[in-house]
């Protein structure tokens, strides 16, 4: 019985380290994804725009700020829903932080224009914050003071309370990067040349830079 015993401790403790390092391999719980919802005129170009930024896995185009539940896109643009078009944004937050984006979104956008975006007019093309709780308002409300600061002219950029989120059609997610044949005043073009026509003929990045200068994240992208 003794020798069984002192045989038997060295397998036991042999089992213990095995079992310590199996705990040990097991992966690290990943950092809970957080969302910021923006509003920046033209859906197309705001999703682009934050796709490039380290730490986005996700911009999904939509609609939200209104009274009309599950919008289209030609209500929203038609008017009388009170939709924004705007995103969701989808961020790891241990990569960039919440206050990183808001810093990029300020100035990818003209936040002195209370009536659209650049080419685009009219209620559903205007900007906005959308916050979920109090930290998210009090960052918003910062960063604008700061965009105020910079520019040296009033921004209008509201921060408000964030509401359902409806997302566009499908046709609309990922525009910038699709290759169907539409037609366009341009003649036959696929969607991912005819957003860039679109994008250089509304003036976006030309009045980006013209506002923020280098600071500008992604004018000319």
């Amino acid at each position: 019985m003794l020798m069984k015993m002192k045989r038997g401790r060295p397998m036991a403790l042999v089992l213990a380290m095995a079992l310590g390092i199996v705990a040990n391999c097991k992966p690290a719980k990943a950092a809970a994804t957080e969302t910021a919802v923006l509003a920046g005129g033209c859906f197309w170009c705001v999703e682009a725009d934050f796709e490039k930024v380290k730490g986005v896995e996700e911009v999904i185009s939509g609609f939200t700020g209104g009274s009309v539940a599950n919008p289209t896109y030609k209500q929203v643009v038609r008017g009388g829903t009170g939709h924004y078009e705007a995103v969701q944004v989808r961020y790891d937050p241990t990569v960039v932080s919440y206050d990183q984006i808001l810093h990029s979104f300020l100035r990818s956008v003209d936040p002195t224009d209370a009536g659209g975006q650049f080419c685009d007019r009219g209620e559903s093309y205007r900007t906005a914050i959308f916050v979920s709780n109090s930290s998210e308002k009090r960052a918003a409300e910062a960063a604008l003071r700061d965009a105020q600061k910079t520019l040296g002219a009033k921004v209008v950029t509201p921060v408000l309370d964030e509401g359902a989120f409806y997302p566009a059609e499908a046709y609309h997610q990922d525009y910038h990067k699709q290759g169907d044949i539409i037609l366009t005043r341009f003649g036959p073009k696929s969607k991912a040349n005819a957003y860039r026509l679109y994008r250089d003929g509304c003036g976006r990045d030309e009045r980006v830079r013209e506002l923020w200068g280098s600071a500008a994240p992604f004018a000319g992208g």
